[in-house]
Formats: structure tokens, C-alpha cells, sequence
């Protein structure tokens, strides 16, 4: 039986500002009508296969979990890195997992944040992998390339137009005239980052070429804790694990290597003119998504998140506007929108890891204003949701119903509040807020205090299991 191995972890800098280190691409909607995540299980409709696994970070989970209820996604465990260490450990803790569930499963594994538009081109490769992963292979897949492409890695089959060839080597990314001539030879294909074997088999070859992660891994797995549908490993132990994927780690060592070819109209959407290339594009070359107007633009691709932009003579930049920040670049050089991303951390600044609406496991929260001893906030609950009962110690809050009811416990005594009604909660006071209703719960939080941080909250109860 297959069992879907989902990485849904890394950070994404480089289609900032959309993707920010705590909602990195594979949660946006880039393509079609749903997130990348879920896209990514979706297309599994027509492989016979476990509920799928899925890998994500720590900080990620309350996210990943609510975009697989929202879209009625079925899956199995979600397995939490306490640390990023690339994807050799990651995929070496969930064939332990399954070994651990005395099963031997054939991984598929798969990037939370490709698109792959041909569906049926994808199953049939899978199916096509399925028979030599059964046989012991180590499959990876081949995207047929299209252009010289100098950004991904290249994989060197023994022969071309086949349904599937022995691995001889794996290519770093060539400069454009090596690309061209690997277009020409036939025989050469993307590396897709995509593979299926046996979980016992890819350990057996990880301890043989990198016994250091196996152990390391093999020690994180024997130590685990669950809660909800989450798995947390043994984070000393996951630490010392060395970081590397599992190109250097597996696939260019072993002698079992095979490469399926897949023509599926594949993209890992590495930039935005990446993203530009594969949507759907007006008269004038321009891909335009929210409330924008242009004049004697082309070739652009413009992403109005929040607010009305407007462009005039424009001819191949990307422009993409969110609530707290705007990027406009040069279509040609966005590989440099990293460089950006550098600076944003250098300066410790907030626009690098999160949005100014925030996801909690309860609902959001919007960031409207903020001064020197004040900051007001939009808050959404979810139906039933509850955030913990906490205590601030350097500020007080006004709560604001605008929207829905709210239940709010203020040390010991509860009330009810509706729409216009509101609440103060002072400073050192011992609260919780809660929806009893069945529809969303909207308030307006005002802040006053000296201290304004995120990290002022004491938590006495959680049921979503944080600190």
C-alpha cells in the first residue's frame, strides 16, 4: 500500500511578501481555488493509498490542520520537526514511524508546494513508480524539461523516451548553455524533489550511506508523544541530527536509483515569474489578481491584496501589495527577492515572518493600529473555539463585540456580551474569551499598557496544548 509522505515544511522567501516565515507558500492560494496543501492531497483522489502523512514545523501545525478540516481533506498523523534539518531526516522519520507501526510501506513522497496541472500524467506516473519501488527501487521523478532552465537540478537517465531508466547521475543547476545542451541530449530531467521506495528500503540505504542521520533519527523516533493528531518527536535527540536532503544524502549514492519521467506541466513555483508563467494572462501579457487597473501595462504580473493599485507604462515587473508591505520588481531579477528577505531579518523587522492578520488555532487576528502605549486589534473566534485563560502583566484591554457572542470568563465571573456591548480587562486580571454561538465571533481589542508584546501572556489553560 502507498503511503502519501507530505513535507509541508520551509520557510519561502522568495515569494515574499505573500509567503512570510509562519505562512510560507505552501498555505496561499497561488493557483486555482485552493491552498498549495491542500492541492498537493487532492490529486491523490486517484491513487488507491493510505490517509497520507503529513511533515510540517512545530510553529506550522494549528495551520496545517485547519486547512486539511476546512477542505474535508482526510489524512493520517501530523508529524511536528521541532528544527528544520532538510529533507533526508524528514523523510528518514516517517518511514521510522511506519516501521515503529510494524508496517513497510511504499513512501511517496511530495512537496507541499509544487502545482502540477496534468493530474492524470501524475497518476500514471506514480503508478508507473509503484511497480519498481515494490521491487526494491529507490524512484525518483524526472520532470520532462520544457526550456533550458537554469534554476533546478538536472537528473542524467541512461536512456530517453522510456517509461522509466536507471539513474546514472545527479547534476547541479547548470549555466544556460549546459541547459540547452541537456535539452538536446533527451535524456536529462528536472529533479522534482519526488520519490517513492519502501520505507525499509530507504532506511537501509540511509544507514549504510549516512548512518549519523539514521541514528540521530532512529533515537528522535523512539521517543514520542502525541496529542490531537499531532506526533512530537524527541527534539534533543532531532538536534544533533546532521541537515542535509536526500539527493547527497541517498539518491546520488545508491546503486538502486531509478528515474520515472512525468510530462505533468510541473512547477515548484521558485519565484514569481515562475508563477507568472504558468496563470492564465490578458491581451496584454499581464496575469492580474484582486482590485487592479492598468493602462499600457504588459507582460506584469499584480497582486492586490488589500487595496486598489493601479499601474501606467509598465512593461514586465511584478508588483504584489498585502497589508503591510509592497514589493514591485523587475520580473527579471525577483531570484533577488531573498535579498530582501535578508535585510527584513538583519533589520529584525516583523514583515519577514508573519502577516499583519495572523491564523491561531481559535480563528485570527488582524493588527489594525499601534502606538507607544497602544495597539488595536480585529479579532475573529470560530464557532466553538476558546483561547486560553490568561493573565497580561503590563497591559489592560477593552473588548469590543461587533459581531457574534462572546462568553468571557474575567477571574472566576462569566458574562455574556453581543453585539455593541463590551468589556474591560484589567491588568494582572485572569481571563478567558470563548464563542458559544454558531457563527464567527468579530471584536474590536483595544491594548493600554507599557508593554505591548506578544510574549506578555502567562497561560494557565490551553486546549490546544501551548506553552
Amino acid at each position: 500500500m502507498i503511503l502519501p509522505v507530505i513535507m509541508a515544511g520551509g520557510s519561502g522567501s522568495r515569494l515574499w511578501p505573500l509567503s512570510r516565515q509562519l505562512f510560507p507558500k505552501q498555505f496561499l492560494n497561488l493557483h486555482g481555488d485552493s491552498t498549495m496543501l491542500q492541492s498537493t492531497v487532492a490529486r491523490l483522489d486517484g491513487i488507491d493509498h493510505q490517509p497520507p502523512l503529513i511533515i510540517c514545523n512545530e510553529e506550522h501545525r494549528f495551520v496545517v490542520a485547519e486547512q486539511l478540516r476546512s477542505a474535508q481533506l482526510k489524512h493520517g498523523q501530523i508529524l511536528l520537526e521541532p528544527v528544520g534539518r532538510n529533507t533526508a531526516p524528514a523523510i528518514a522519520l516517517a518511514a521510522f514511524n511506519a516501521i515503529n507501526q510494524e508496517q513497510d510501506p511504499l513512501l511517496l513522497v511530495l512537496a507541499a508546494d509544487h502545482v502540477i496541472q496534468n493530474t492524470q500524467a501524475f497518476i500514471d506516473a506514480v503508478q508507473q513508480a509503484q511497480q519498481l519501488a515494490s521491487h526494491n527501487k529507490l524512484v525518483t521523478f524526472g520532470i520532462k524539461p520544457t526550456t533550458p532552465e537554469t534554476g533546478y537540478g538536472y537528473i542524467k537517465a541512461s536512456e530517453s523516451n522510456t517509461l522509466f531508466a536507471q539513474v546514472e547521475q545527479f547534476v547541479e543547476k547548470p549555466d544556460l548553455a549546459t541547459a540547452q545542451d541537456y535539452l538536446n541530449q533527451g535524456n536529462y530531467f528536472w529533479n522534482s524533489g519526488m520519490f517513492m521506495f519502501k520505507a525499509s528500503v530507504f532506511l537501509k540505504e540511509l544507514k549504510q550511506h549516512r548512518p549519523d542521520i539514521y541514528n540521530a533519527c532512529q533515537s528522535a523516533m523512539n521517543n514520542t508523544t502525541s496529542d490531537l493528531d499531532f506526533i512530537r518527536i524527541d527534539k534533543t535527540a532531532f538536534e544533533l541530527c546532521p541537515d542535509d536532503s536526500i539527493d547527497y544524502a541517498v539518491m546520488e549514492k545508491t546503486s538502486h536509483a531509478m528515474v520515472v519521467p512525468m510530462d505533468a506541466s510541473w512547477s515548484d513555483i521558485g519565484s514569481w515569474s515562475a508563477l507568472w508563467e504558468i496563470e492564465d494572462k490578458d491581451d496584454n501579457g499581464n496575469v492580474s489578481h484582486g482590485d487592479t487597473i492598468s493602462v499600457g501595462t504588459t507582460n506584469s504580473y499584480i497582486n492586490a491584496q488589500d487595496k486598489l493599485v493601479t499601474t501606467v507604462g509598465l512593461d514586465n515587473v511584478v508588483i504584489v501589495e498585502t497589508k503591510d508591505a509592497i514589493l514591485v520588481a523587475d520580473k527579471s531579477e525577483v531570484q533577488q527577492v531573498k535579498d530582501i528577505v535578508n535585510v527584513l531579518k538583519t533589520e529584525k523587522r516583523s514583515e519577514v515572518s508573519e502577516h499583519r492578520e495572523v491564523y491561531r488555532p481559535w480563528g485570527k487576528y488582524d493588527s489594525l493600529d499601534n502606538g507607544q502605549r497602544f495597539k488595536v486589534k480585529r479579532i475573529t473566534v470560530k464557532p466553538g473555539a476558546r483561547l486560553s485563560t490568561q493573565m497580561h502583566h503590563h497591559r489592560a484591554e477593552h473588548w469590543i463585540v461587533v459581531a457574534g457572542t462572546a462568553k468571557v470568563i474575567k477571574d472566576k465571573e462569566a458574562v455574556f456580551l453581543t453585539e455593541n456591548q463590551s468589556t474591560y480587562i484589567p491588568v494582572g486580571s485572569v481571563h478567558s474569551l470563548e464563542n458559544p454561538g454558531m457563527v464567527d465571533l468579530e471584536l474590536i481589542e483595544v491594548q493600554s499598557g507599557g508593554y505591548l508584546g506578544e510574549d506578555d501572556i502567562v497561560r494557565f489553560d490551553d486546549k490546544y496544548g501551548r506553552d
